[in-house]
């Protein structure tokens, strides 16, 4: 089997109302999505998506002719090529699927198969009201999901506490809640400082009286020092980080000095599928926990979702969802039906061939670029 081409689709879904995301500096008008599509000399395609594939062209040659099921070397010449500049993880997603599909399994079931489902918690986009918060939180509720991340904007502390504080006495102990405090990574452009160790202790003292389950991101990446001090002020609080760090050896730096509670590398934007699983086991070898970020597309999700139930991570998967601004079609509006949790709140691996990939060609036509 050969690889006999290798082609991307850019979409762009208009945003009307725009999208705004709090770690955001401007106001999303448009979702953009790359569909990575590997083509094979059997009539096998795979598909992939996540990060932009921004000047893919220029290093297209180091697959065409290749077999595709040599998923280690692949991922080593993606680690060759992402050095000098992109980001090509999309490209082993779509490669996974290939695999999946010519061995007749769901890659999760290649990956270790150790769930059919994880509970899934509804991930937030917007800063919003304590009551308006309160009121999303209702909805996902009623929508089946146990758990909810709420976001915190360093310049709006206290209405961010507030809002996290209103959620856990309406809904009670039962209801699951994450924070997000967006200070790990920056969007481009977004210079501002994140707030200094002290003021992040503080906060993350005040979380941990209203019992929420993870703080995420609650520090640069460099201050590992000051992730550990986070850990040993609040022992009963988990602290999660990872989804955007692409270094793996910094990552086993973080499991060597044991940083986190929670490593949560995307997997088609940080480190890829076949790294990631490495990761986790290694985490779980720790007695920590693996939960990826999946905040793309219902491709990108389902891609985490994969690796996440093959090393059996958990305790819950990340779902972006957050009406009206985020909703499950929005998201996936590439697809033939959006990707949408159980009654009972969890999310199911699909047990198709490969990812469980079902495109939408019509949609692909018309927001194709």
């Amino acid at each position: 089997m050969k690889i006999i081409d290798i082609t991307l689709d850019r979409l762009r879904l208009e945003l009307d109302p725009p999208l705004h995301a709090a770690w955001d500096p401007q106001p999303r008008r448009h979702f953009d999505a790359t569909i990575v599509r590997v083509h094979t000399d059997e009539g096998v395609t795979g598909i992939g998506s996540g990060d932009t594939m921004d000047s893919f062209d220029t290093v297209k040659d180091l697959f065409i002719g290749e077999n595709p099921l040599d998923i280690a070397r692949h991922v080593k010449a993606i680690e060759t090529a992402n050095f000098h500049g992109g980001r090509y993880w999309p490209l082993e997603a779509a490669l996974w699927d290939v695999i999946g599909k010519v061995a007749g399994l769901p890659v999760a079931t290649l990956f270790g198969n150790s769930a059919r489902t994880l509970p899934a918690y509804a991930s937030s986009a917007e800063l919003k009201s304590p009551e308006a918060r309160v009121d999303a939180a209702w909805q996902a509720r009623e929508a089946g999901f146990r758990a909810m991340k709420i976001r915190i904007d360093r310049a709006r502390i206290d209405e961010g506490v507030a809002a996290v504080a209103a959620v856990r006495e309406a809904l009670g102990p039962d209801f699951e809640i994450m924070v997000d405090l967006n200070q790990s990574w920056r969007m481009a452009g977004d210079t501002a400082q994140a707030t200094d160790l002290a003021t992040t202790r503080r906060l993350v003292r005040r979380l941990a009286e209203l019992d929420v389950f993870w703080v995420e991101e609650p520090l640069p990446y460099p201050d590992a020092d000051g992730f550990r001090q986070l850990r040993a002020d609040n022992p009963g609080l988990r602290i999660a980080a990872g989804e955007m760090h692409h270094s793996v050896p910094d990552l086993l730096g973080y499991l060597e000095h044991d940083v986190l509670d929670i490593y949560q590398m995307d997997v088609v934007l940080a480190v890829g599928m076949h790294r990631a699983r490495t990761l986790a086991e290694l985490a779980q070898l720790r007695h920590r926990a693996f939960t990826p970020h999946s905040w793309t597309n219902g491709i990108g999700l389902l891609a985490n979702l994969h690796v996440a139930a093959g090393v059996g991570g958990g305790p819950f998967f990340e779902y972006p969802y957050d009406p009206p601004g985020w909703t499950p079609e929005r998201r996936d509006f590439m697809l033939a039906a959006p990707v949408m949790i159980n009654a009972a709140g969890e999310l199911e691996v699909p047990q198709r061939p490969g990812l469980g990939i079902e495109l939408d060609e019509e949609a692909v036509r018309r927001w194709r670029i």
